[in-house]
């Protein structure tokens, strides 16, 4: 591979500009669940669920927050941080805070499969489902990128 003719601070906002497109993707898929499971306790039949479904709600919806703290951070970051020569560290925490909203992000959508499957079929469908879900985010999000590492 060859390295690019580019000098430090310049790898650095070339690296921000490509981290904002990949936030800007996951932040649309993180808003929309979180609206979906804001809205979803004023459903009437949301009256009827059961504990572990109840349970599988809180659940999920902490962790699409938790999904949406991290991957909405660092633009409040960057606001922050804006002018002040720290691009560099901009750079490595808004990275790691990405990496981690994608797993909390990745969760809550599993998590909100198992709900769905779960009341419109049933639990045990609903595990299966959460399963094949979880291994397939963590083969296509993170075996297979570092097997072509």
């Amino acid at each position: 591979m060859a390295d690019r003719d580019e000098t430090p601070e310049e790898r650095f906002d070339r690296n921000w500009t490509e981290l904002l497109q990949e936030l800007r993707v996951a932040q649309t898929g993180v808003q929309f669940l979180f609206a979906f499971l804001l809205i979803l306790p004023f459903n009437q039949r949301f009256e009827t669920i059961t504990d572990v479904q109840r349970a599988t709600y809180i659940a999920t919806l902490l962790l699409t927050v938790a999904a949406t703290v991290c991957l909405i951070a660092p633009v409040s970051h960057h606001r922050i941080l804006f002018r002040r020569g720290r691009k560099k560290e901009l750079v490595g925490v808004s990275s790691h805070l990405a990496g981690v909203g994608l797993v909390f992000l990745w969760l809550s959508i599993v998590g909100a499969v198992f709900l769905i499957v779960g009341v419109v079929v049933d639990t045990s469908w609903a595990v299966a489902v959460a399963v094949v879900l979880a291994v397939a985010f963590i083969t296509i999000w993170y075996l297979v990128p570092t097997f072509k590492r």
